[in-house]
């Protein structure tokens, strides 16, 4: 058992705490890459692969590794649908929500 400033915190609650945050972040990871896919410009989809390839799941980072990415991201030009720029900016602006209430199932 460890003191701190009067609080005493159990190592096997705080394990099982940490654990649940990571499992709430591998979560959060997997949604936002999963959902960002059909707002992200497909050519030969390359470009989607690359976030997928590009983010270690449960790093609370998500990255898009392919060359092209950042040009695409501040000025690409949709073939249509969702498609288009700022993908991940749309995507949360339309699903934050939902990816949050599932983290938050996991953390439980």
């Amino acid at each position: 058992m460890m003191y701190f400033k009067g609080v005493s915190l159990n190592p096997a609650a705080m394990l099982r705490r940490n654990q649940q945050f990571r499992k709430a972040q591998e979560y959060v990871d997997g949604e936002v890459l999963r959902r960002c896919e059909p707002y992200v410009p497909k050519q030969t989809g390359n470009l989607r692969q690359s976030g997928w390839s590009g983010t270690k799941i449960g790093s609370g980072m998500v990255q898009y590794t392919a060359d092209y990415a950042r040009p695409r991201y501040y000025s690409g030009r949709a073939k249509g649908g969702l498609q288009g720029k700022f993908w991940l900016t749309r995507m949360k602006a339309d699903h934050k929500q939902q990816i949050l209430s599932g983290a938050g199932r996991k953390f439980k």
